[in-house]
């Protein structure tokens, strides 16, 4: 026989057997994706009963099996009891499901209250639990921004504190954050600056602004305690009161010039008054000189008025006319009298 004619029958062999065993191998893939095996092994060894089943299904409900088994495992280890099905409806919430178990196991340490629930609602009100519990061990400084008040003398004062609070786990979910604790503190210490008669005692003391904030209780209602409030810097700024004296100085003088002007602008409408009066009176005069000699022609005609009764009115107004103009020709010394 022809081995040319086993040879097609042999590779069609070959390749039959490569399908098949990569076939197999994605299956088994499959398989092994599908049916965790090994997280089911390391559970049991670790003393979390899960079955297998229980994994396959949360494959189907979307859940990953290793976050929910690994967060089991963590808590056994830590002696804290875990419900998988709280875990599962945790993480299908969209919650963290590992930082709300260390949360309870740093909990647990530290002797600190603290159960499923509350961290699970912590987390979910979008606080991060795992450094709350950690706030809560370790307490936190706030530096606050720079706060200007003025004592009772006029002078500003610019503090800053340092607030150390912890946290306070039952009041984390609805309670205020950190904004809030600062704009309390900073309100106190405008207040207790400002109740003082003098800039100097605040800055003898400025413990005291510490003893006056602390005491009006402005954690309630956050999520932290105030465990202290440190004064780390006090200056002097600027004398507001003086300021004050200035700006009330310059408006006093723009109001007295407002015045002055206004009195100024109605002299000078009395003065275009007057000076119209004046006008309106001379041209009555002009008028009434330029009736005068018809008057004088109707005497004419009428007969009331003769010749020599105008030469006598010609004759009185041209001497009325040079005393006048003598009178102005003389000076007031030639006028005065001399003294012996």
């Amino acid at each position: 026989m022809n081995l040319f004619y086993f040879q097609p029958l042999l590779l069609t062999t070959s390749m039959e057997t490569a399908i098949i065993a990569i076939a197999c191998v994605v299956a088994l893939i499959i398989f092994l994706w599908m049916v965790p095996v090994g997280l089911w092994f390391t559970a049991l060894i670790s003393g979390v009963h899960v079955s297998l089943v229980q994994l396959i299904l949360m494959r189907w409900r979307k859940v990953p099996p290793g976050i929910i088994v690994n967060a089991m495992i963590t808590g056994a280890k830590a002696g804290i009891p875990l419900n998988r099905d709280e875990l599962e409806a945790h993480y299908l919430a969209h919650g963290h499901v590992q930082p709300v178990v260390f949360a309870l196991v740093s909990a647990g340490k530290a002797n600190i209250p603290l159960d499923f629930k509350a961290a699970a609602a912590i987390d979910l009100a979008g606080r991060n639990v795992l450094e709350a519990i950690q706030t809560s061990v370790n307490p936190k400084v706030i530096n606050t921004p720079p706060v200007a008040a003025v004592a009772k003398d006029g002078i500003q004062l610019v503090a800053k504190a340092r607030v150390t609070v912890r946290t306070n786990i039952r009041q984390l979910v609805g309670g205020a954050g950190e904004e809030t604790v600062i704009a309390r503190v900073g309100e106190g210490i405008v207040t207790a600056i400002g109740s003082a008669n003098s800039y100097k005692q605040v800055l003898e003391n400025p413990d005291s602004i510490s003893k006056v904030v602390l005491t009006k209780g402005l954690d309630s209602g956050t999520a932290f305690e105030i465990l202290s409030i440190d004064i780390a810097d006090i200056d002097v700024g600027k004398n507001i009161g003086a300021m004050l004296q200035m700006d009330q100085a310059n408006a006093d003088k723009n109001i007295a010039q407002a015045k002055a002007e206004e009195r100024r602008v109605m002299a000078i409408a009395q003065e275009q008054e007057m000076k119209a009066k004046a006008q309106e009176a001379r041209a009555k005069v002009i008028l009434a000189e330029a009736e005068v000699p018809l008057a004088l022609a109707e005497a004419f005609r009428n007969g009331n008025l003769g010749v020599m009764d105008y030469y006598k009115l010609e004759n009185i107004k041209a001497d009325t006319q040079m005393r006048g103009s003598i009178g102005k020709t003389v000076s007031p010394q030639q006028s005065s009298p001399k003294k012996n």
